[in-house]
């Protein structure tokens, strides 16, 4: 999506850290991790998978270096947000903070946005380029490695357009809407195609499709709306990303055999599909945990 030029960006929303923390169930992460497990599998001749919650928690172990966190000052118009990915973070998390202030009742920011270069710390565990964008509910935060985006279109295959980048933003921003409405608390760590874990992660896409539709309205404290109409080639970027990061598609890019009972975010057709039920139909058509597994 395009933002409008002269609208004017909040940069209270997001921070740049350098640098790492001592530091929880991570919600939306663990794309890297996904894959490195799978490779090992192949090469193994077992399944490695069910030790991702480990991993992550070994990769946190030990992790201690002082850290800097620093407001993106020179992100302050939309001109910054459509020429820069950090600008652009800056500038979706504002419009996503004021979206769903108005949505959901008794509404409270997560933390500022996290970017971060190589490696970091949060709450929740270790946040590296090889675990992929998280929110983490301990310290509800949102984790980004901007190195991500580039992983996304060359490994994974999605587009580079900007509404694939900003789909990821809008999708963890959607975990913590579901922390606030208690679905993320209910979800459970289980695996499998109709799983708690699959649910939660559907109904992120479809909470960052409901944002979509909605964004072109949402205004700056001038009244200036942040984002031009989306078109129909933005939409394919964001149904390309949510293509991208489906389980099926992780399994067979890594090269092994699609197995639906490691299934923990969705097939790439179900995060499309959802994804377009919030586009069309607004949040209250996201409850994944309201519908049978046929309709999943």
């Amino acid at each position: 999506m395009t933002f409008n030029e002269n609208v004017r960006i909040d940069n209270s929303k997001v921070r740049k850290r350098s640098g790492a923390r001592t530091g929880g169930m991570v919600a939306g992460g663990g794309i890297g991790i996904a894959l490195l497990l799978a490779l090992g599998s192949q090469l193994l001749g077992f399944d490695l998978t069910p030790f991702a919650p480990a991993v992550q928690q070994a990769i946190g172990a030990g992790t201690t270096s002082e850290q800097s966190e620093a407001v993106l000052d020179a992100c302050k118009s939309g001109v910054d947000a459509n020429s820069d990915d950090e600008c652009r973070m800056n500038a979706t998390a504002d419009s996503l903070d004021r979206y769903w202030a108005n949505e959901v009742g008794n509404y409270r920011s997560p933390g500022p946005v996290i970017l971060f270069d190589g490696q970091t710390q949060s709450e929740c565990g270790a946040a590296s380029a090889s675990t992929g964008p998280f929110y983490c509910p301990a310290d509800e935060t949102i984790y980004i490695d901007v190195a991500f985006f580039d992983t996304l279109s060359n490994e994974y295959g999605a587009s580079e357009g900007s509404l694939a980048q900003m789909y990821v933003l809008a999708h963890e921003w959607g975990h913590h809407v579901s922390n606030l409405i208690g679905s993320l608390q209910g979800a459970g760590r289980e695996t499998g195609p109709t799983s708690g874990s699959v649910r939660l992660e559907l109904q992120a896409d479809c909470f960052a499709g409901a944002w979509v539709q909605a964004a072109s309205t949402v205004t700056d404290d001038q009244g200036v709306t942040y984002l031009k109409p989306v078109t129909q080639q933005q939409i394919d970027d964001a149904m390309s990303a949510a293509a991208a990061v489906g389980d099926d598609h992780i399994m067979e890019a890594a090269g092994v055999e699609v197995n639906p009972e490691r299934f923990s975010h969705g097939t790439s057709e179900q995060r499309q599909r959802w994804f377009m039920t919030g586009y069309e139909q607004g949040p209250t058509a996201c409850g994944t945990f309201d519908v049978s597994a046929a309709d999943l």
